[in-house]
């Protein structure tokens, strides 16, 4: 029997979630990220978290959602592969949790998105580098081009981006490090 995927199982999760909250568009109160400060207040850290269940549903098509999940698994099934489901896991919730609170902490107003993840799976990729046999060129020239979006286009938490991005680079380096032949 063929091993299922993490990286699908997280896709179908935040999917099923948007469906849902397309259905109860409230639940963005609830689980949407929200500045450091009310955060601190509210004792509401599971936000952190649920932020990446979220996605914009302001157009009759889901960019937002069919961006993110794309770079999930264009770059988490590889990661997957290379490090395995418990680690992969680790990487991508040290960059969600990195990314929300070099978000929160800046923030005005709500957030939504699982980008700081996806972020720091571009980061994961980049620091495994020609190690794990990837591309990383076209890695960073992605990164690159979604960066740039990023600080262009409105409505994009960018700290998010760079957030996600930082962690999930340096957990990848310490992973790697812990597993370097001694």
């Amino acid at each position: 029997m063929k091993q299922r995927s993490t990286v699908i199982t997280l896709i179908a999760v935040i999917c099923a979630f948007f469906v849902f909250q397309l259905l109860n568009p409230e639940v963005v109160n609830f689980l949407s990220l929200q500045p450091f400060d009310y955060l601190r207040f509210s004792n509401e850290w599971y936000r952190m978290v649920t932020v990446a269940l979220l996605h914009d549903t302001s157009n009759s098509i889901p960019y937002h959602l069919a961006f993110n999940m794309i770079l999930l698994h264009q770059f988490g099934a590889p990661l997957e592969q290379t490090f395995g489901r418990i680690k992969f896991l680790v990487i991508f919730f040290i960059s969600l949790l990195s990314g929300s609170i070099a978000s929160s902490l800046f923030l005005e107003t709500a957030s939504i998105g699982a980008s700081g993840a996806v972020f720091g799976l571009f980061g994961a990729v980049i620091a495994a580098g020609r190690r794990a046999g990837y591309e990383v060129k076209s890695a960073i020239v992605i990164l690159g081009i979604n960066l740039v979006l990023g600080f262009t286009i409105g409505g994009v938490d960018w700290r998010a981006h760079l957030g996600g991005l930082l962690g999930g680079f340096l957990i990848t380096k310490t992973l790697l490090l812990l597993n370097a032949p001694k």
